[in-house]
């Protein structure tokens, strides 16, 4: 059975938790690589739909509520460092070493 909100076919949970509470996930959230003046521009309209919420919609405020006590997740940034080495180990019945002719 497929899930569809408002004519729209969500493709993942976070799609579908927008489309259904009608709230912009990363307003809540925030990004992972924001300024801090771009984080208090964020936050202070996400207060302000907060207020809003609370007025019409009690339930999906004290969702968006709990939203802006969590993290962002973090991208992966390289480090400069390289990926560790995997150990090969021989294979029963062969010799350590020893090569395969083609």
């Amino acid at each position: 059975m497929k899930s569809i909100v408002a004519g729209r076919e969500p493709v993942t949970a976070t799609e579908f938790v927008e489309l259904a509470l009608g709230i912009d996930l990363e307003l809540f959230t925030g990004l992972a690589v924001e300024s801090a003046m771009e984080r208090a521009a964020r936050l202070g309209v996400a207060h302000e739909v907060l207020a809003e919420l609370r007025e019409s919609d009690p339930e999906t405020a004290a969702y968006a509520e709990a939203l802006l006590r969590t993290l962002p997740l973090k991208t992966h940034r390289p480090d400069g460092r390289r990926p560790r080495r995997t150990v090969r180990r021989p294979v029963k019945g062969f010799p350590a070493g020893s090569a395969v002719a083609a």
